[in-house]
């Protein structure tokens, strides 16, 4: 079976900036998988969809090589190809200084926030790569702290540094092949992991202050217009946030 509509995956789809995106996805036109390790989660996004044959959900934990590896496989077989991925999933742990954090806290956030996008967006590529016409894009979702971090977050900073890594070296090596990627950097979105944002969080200088969040529908509206270009286009990297966060001259 071959899609006419762009097949796009959008990992960590059951709640949240994944599920908001998926939703948004399948109202532009495009055929979209979904995944995440939650079934019930997944089965939740689905039903909220307008257009339920226009999205599909695959249960996978983007940890897990050969799961993700026979999903894409699962995908391309379905639909034909895979055009896109919103490379979405992710974690993180308590604020903490780094003596307090755990070896199993590092390694939860970076299994996760980092391998677990490299472990897709190889998948991706290797897809992206083989099928005729060739080429497709590949979206990480970075974040604010791929720039700047907030007090006591070693591991997830860390983590979005490098996917800013991952996103510079994709661009130029998928050039030959016609696959672009970009990145988005969301800052204060609203969503379960912001909720202590608006309650009041540690800033650089030590003071507890409620910060402003933005609708996630307008990170899903900005990555269904990345996913929208030709490929002979790219957003490489697009900063959206609340208008009113101190990113802009924090600390």
């Amino acid at each position: 079976m071959t899609s006419e509509k762009q097949v796009v995956l959008v990992t960590g789809a059951g709640s949240g900036i994944g599920r908001e995106v998926a939703l948004a996805l399948t109202q532009a036109n495009f055929t979209v998988a979904i995944c995440g390790r939650k079934k019930h989660s997944l089965d939740e996004t689905v039903k909220l969809a307008e257009t339920a044959d226009s999205i599909f959900a695959y249960e996978c934990d983007v940890t897990d090589e050969s799961a993700v590896e026979d999903m894409v496989k699962q995908i391309a077989a379905q639909h034909g190809r895979l055009d896109g991925v919103f490379n979405n999933a992710g974690t993180n742990v308590p604020a903490m200084s780094i003596d307090e954090l755990t070896l199993a806290q590092w390694k939860q956030v970076i299994d996760v926030n980092l391998t677990g996008a490299f472990i897709v967006a190889r998948a991706a590529f290797r897809q992206m790569r083989a099928q005729s016409p060739q080429g497709g894009r590949i979206v990480n979702n970075g974040s604010i702290s791929a720039h700047v971090p907030r007090p006591g977050s070693v591991p997830y900073t860390v983590s979005k540094h490098a996917i800013t890594g991952l996103t510079r070296t994709l661009s130029l090596d998928g050039r030959a092949f016609n696959i672009a990627c970009g990145q988005i950097d969301i800052g204060n979105a609203a969503s379960a992991m912001t909720e202590q944002i608006s309650a009041g969080i540690v800033q650089a200088d030590g003071s507890v202050k409620s910060e402003p969040t933005m609708n996630v529908i307008h990170i899903a509206d900005a990555v269904v217009n990345m996913m929208g270009l030709p490929l002979s286009a790219n957003v490489q990297f697009m900063t959206i946030m609340a208008s009113g966060m101190p990113f802009i001259g924090r600390g």
